[in-house]
Formats: C-alpha cells, sequence, structure tokens
C-alpha cells in the first residue's frame, strides 16, 4: 500500500513537471528571440503564439501543449491500478490536473504560464476521447462563425460534463464531475477575457504569417 501512494505521488510530480513545459517560451525563445508573456495578450499559450510567433509557431505550442496533457494521463499506466477501473480513472483526473496546474504555474518559467485548454484538451481526449472530438467540432464552428477564441473555449468549457454525461453515461459520473470542476477552471482563467467580451473590447483572432 505504501509503495503505491510513493508511486502516485511520483507520477503526480512527474505530470507537473510534464505541465511545466512552457511550449511557447521556449519555441518563442529558441526559434524568434521572443518570449510571447511579453507581446499580444502576454500569455503563453497558443492563441497568443499564433498572435506573436505565427500560425506555424502557434500550432506547434498547441500541439505539444495537448500531447503534454496526454502524456501525463497516460503516466497511469505505470500505477499499479488496473485500467478502467474507479482507482485508475481517479488516478488520471489527478494527473491531467496536475499536469494543467504545471501549464498554468510552470516551475521551468518562472510560474507564469497559460490557461491550460490545450493541455486540458490533450489530458481529456485521453480520460474520454469521443465527447472531446464532438467538442472540437463544437470549437470549430464557434470559433469560425466569431472569430473568438475565448467564445470558443466557454462554449466548450460550459457543454464539456454535459457531453460527457449524455455520451459516456452514469458510469462515468465522477468523470462528469470532474469535468464540472475543468468547466470552472477555464471559466476563471478567461475572467479576464468574459470583461473584454462584456465590453466589447475583446479582440478578434486574426492569424499572423511566418
Amino acid at each position: 500500500m505504501e509503495q503505491t501512494y510513493l508511486i502516485n505521488i511520483l507520477l503526480v510530480i512527474g505530470a507537473y513537471l510534464l505541465g511545466s513545459i512552457s511550449n511557447a517560451v521556449w519555441i518563442g525563445k529558441t526559434f524568434y528571440g521572443i518570449d510571447p508573456r511579453t507581446q499580444g495578450s502576454k500569455n503563453a499559450g497558443a492563441t497568443n503564439a499564433v498572435r506573436v510567433l505565427g500560425a506555424k509557431a502557434g500550432g506547434a505550442v498547441f500541439l505539444l501543449d495537448a500531447l503534454k496533457g496526454v502524456a501525463a494521463v497516460m503516466l497511469a499506466h505505470l500505477s499499479s491500478y488496473t485500467p478502467a477501473t474507479p482507482a485508475y480513472y481517479n488516478l488520471q483526473m489527478v494527473l491531467a490536473l496536475t499536469a494543467v496546474l504545471g501549464h498554468m504555474w510552470p516551475i521551468f518559467a518562472g510560474f507564469k504560464g497559460g490557461k491550460g485548454v490545450a493541455t486540458f484538451a490533450g489530458s481529456l481526449c485521453a480520460i474520454t476521447p469521443l465527447p472531446i472530438a464532438i467538442l472540437l467540432v463544437v470549437f470549430t464552428v464557434v470559433f469560425i462563425t466569431t472569430r473568438y477564441v475565448s467564445v470558443g473555449s466557454l462554449t466548450v468549457a460550459v457543454l464539456l460534463p454535459i457531453v460527457t454525461r449524455f455520451v459516456c453515461g452514469v458510469e462515468y459520473l465522477p468523470i462528469t464531475l470532474f469535468y464540472c470542476l475543468v468547466t470552472l477552471i477555464i471559466v476563471f482563467t478567461h475572467r479576464k477575457n468574459i470583461g473584454r467580451l462584456i465590453a466589447g473590447t475583446e479582440n478578434r483572432f486574426t492569424f499572423k504569417k511566418k
């Protein structure tokens, strides 16, 4: 039992360290000589990376941020839990949340990171891929219609527990409840965007080619 707890603690630490890899920062500094946290929205995420560094760099940031979420959740395979059991799912949820916290407050980048949407998307896709695939379509439609990344992210966040409940069923209730927490976190990290949307000052998304 003590060994199981120790392994789980190490896995959680590993998930945080994975989340702390700030892809926007290292790509910006390494290839462009720019820290995206000093320009645009001053956020170390994919959206600001597109604005500041260009579409290719922003796409790479999104992909890598999502993949570190997937990798963090996959650490559960190193535990002693049997896959598809409540204990296994619980560990996956803890690892997902820890990776996102690492993305928001990265130890490798002065604890100043991004909002966690891409990392959440990757980690949750590893847990419940079908609902996330459906919500990716929803995000795309909302984004194309409004040109607001924040509106797309918030729409998906609100729908996340609802879609998961109807697609996965009642046996996934703990995950659905966890996704309610995810919704609250995403809304919280977008509180400034919400204020700008209400004030009519939120910037519509435009691509910067590089």
